[in-house]
């Protein structure tokens, strides 16, 4: 019961729980009015504070049901990308970048790790509540050595991937340049992830209100993980 609830949009849960209050409540409000008028006051009364109770109960169960909604909101992932590696030499590799609903991408990094970088508008729990999504735009993509020491010397290799995110260039600068002017905004700030590079590897990227994830998606990717040092 609780799943389906949490299942259903918050609207939804809203009109339907204080409608049912307004449905239960309605006869006893009437009866309440009737009792009163033939100067019944005490069973008037009873009925009328009932009534009441039976409304506030009605929309106390929308606000538990709407709270719902919103924690399965909070916690949700959106998939932001997928990538798929393949060794083209030592420390170079080719890195496909698949987006929701656009072309691959084909891009050559140098290094022993693949980051990626994005911008995130996360909203406060109101935005959430009412439907609102993380908002993400894909910054960059990069290599990166294991050594720290070889990322000042070694061959350094970045791509920009504006316009592969879940907005475009001209609505991110109007939400950086008004975000304290936006009444649900929270935070605007930069998140990344990055993962060991390794032959015929996957990757899949979500992101959520906490920023990007990156997760191995087959074997490769995962005993690449495994023995990351």
């Amino acid at each position: 019961m609780l799943n389906w609830l949490a299942g259903c949009s918050p609207q939804a849960l809203l009109v339907g729980f204080a409608l049912l209050g307004v449905v239960l409540a309605l006869p006893l409000e009437i009866a309440a009015v009737r009792r009163l008028r033939r100067a019944q006051l005490a069973r008037g009364t009873l009925l009328l504070l009932f009534g009441a109770a039976v409304l506030l109960l009605g929309v106390l169960a929308a606000l538990v049901a709407a709270s719902l909604h919103s924690y399965s909101r909070l916690t949700h992932e959106q998939e932001a990308a997928r990538v798929a590696l393949r060794r083209l030499g030592p420390q170079d590799f080719a890195l496909t970048l698949q987006t929701p609903g656009a072309a691959p991408h084909h891009y050559e990094l140098r290094g022993d790790e693949w980051q990626i970088d994005a911008r995130v508008l996360k909203w406060r729990a109101l935005g959430v509540l009412v439907g609102f999504d993380t908002v993400y735009r894909l910054e960059r993509l990069s290599g990166r050595y294991a050594d720290p020491a070889a990322d000042q010397t070694a061959v350094r290799t970045v791509h920009a991937l504006a316009g592969h995110g879940a907005i475009e260039v001209d609505l991110w600068s109007l939400l950086r340049r008004y975000h304290d002017a936006l009444p649900f905004a929270d935070a605007l700030y930069g998140s990344a992830g990055y993962a060991p590079m390794a032959n015929g590897a996957r990757y899949v990227v979500t992101v959520s209100a906490s920023g990007l994830v990156v997760r191995p998606e087959n074997d490769a990717a995962r005993r690449a993980v495994e023995n990351w040092r």
